[in-house]
C-alpha cells in the first residue's frame, strides 16, 4: 500500500503495524488513525506494550513467559513434577491450562524443528529440556500435527527413550461437533489409530 501522501509518522505507524501477525496494510490503517484519534488509548497500549517487554521474560526452568522466575506454575507443589509437556509456544500452556485438565509443568520449545528454515534444535529450547528431566516419569508431546511438529516430537522421542522416559503424544483426530464429511483422511485416520473403550 502507499503511504506517501501520509505524514511520515503515520505512515511509519502503519507500517509497523501492518508487520503484526494477521493485520494487513487496511486493518493496520484503521488502527493507525483510531490511535491517532483516542489518545488515551495510545497512551495505554503503549504503556502496555513497553511494561510487557521490560517485566516479561522467560522462566529459568520451563521458558514460558513470565513476570518472576521461576513461574508460578513451575514453583507450584499442586503440579505433578514427574509429568512434562513439550509445547512449541507460550500461548499453547495457555491454551491447554484453560482446560483445567492437565496438572503437570510445561517446557516451551519457542518453535518446531524447520531444516528449510534453518530452525535446527540449537535455534529451540531442547537443551534447556534435557536439563531439567530429573524425576520426570513422562514427556507428553503436545507440538502441533504439522510436519514440523510431529518432526520435532519424533526427534524428541529419539532423545528421550533411551533415558528411560516414557514419550507419549497427544491424541488427534475430528474436534467435537465437526463432521466426518469434512474431515480430510490423515485427520479420520489419526481419529481411528487414537480411538478409545467406551
Amino acid at each position: 500500500m502507499n503511504f506517501l501522501s501520509y505524514p511520515r509518522p503515520l505512515a511509519d505507524l502503519i507500517t509497523a503495524l501492518s508487520r503484526l501477525p494477521g493485520i494487513g496494510p487496511k486493518t493496520a490503517g484503521r488502527l493507525a488513525f483510531y490511535l491517532l484519534q483516542e489518545p488515551e488509548a495510545a497512551e495505554a497500549l503503549a504503556q502496555s506494550i513497553r511494561a510487557a517487554k521490560e517485566e516479561i521474560r522467560q522462566c529459568s526452568l520451563c521458558c514460558n513467559f513470565t513476570d518472576s522466575d521461576p513461574c508460578a506454575l513451575c514453583q507450584s507443589d499442586q503440579r505433578d513434577h514427574s509429568l512434562l509437556c513439550v509445547v512449541e509456544q507460550p500461548r499453547d500452556v495457555a491454551a491447554l491450562e484453560k482446560t483445567g485438565e492437565y496438572k503437570g509443568l510445561y517446557h516451551v520449545l519457542h518453535g518446531t524443528l524447520s531444516p528449510m528454515e534453518g530452525i535446527g534444535p540449537d535455534q529451540l529450547r531442547i537443551k534447556e529440556l534435557l536439563g531439567r528431566l530429573e524425576g520426570v516419569k513422562e514427556v507428553v508431546m503436545a507440538v502441533n500435527p504439522t510436519v514440523e511438529g510431529e518432526t520435532t516430537a519424533l526427534y524428541l522421542s529419539r532423545l528421550l527413550k533411551p533415558m528411560g522416559i516414557l514419550v507419549t503424544r497427544i491424541a488427534h483426530g475430528l474436534p467435537v461437533g465437526g463432521d466426518l464429511e469434512y474431515a480430510d483422511e490423515v485427520t479420520i485416520a489419526r481419529a481411528l489409530e487414537g480411538r478409545r473403550q467406551l
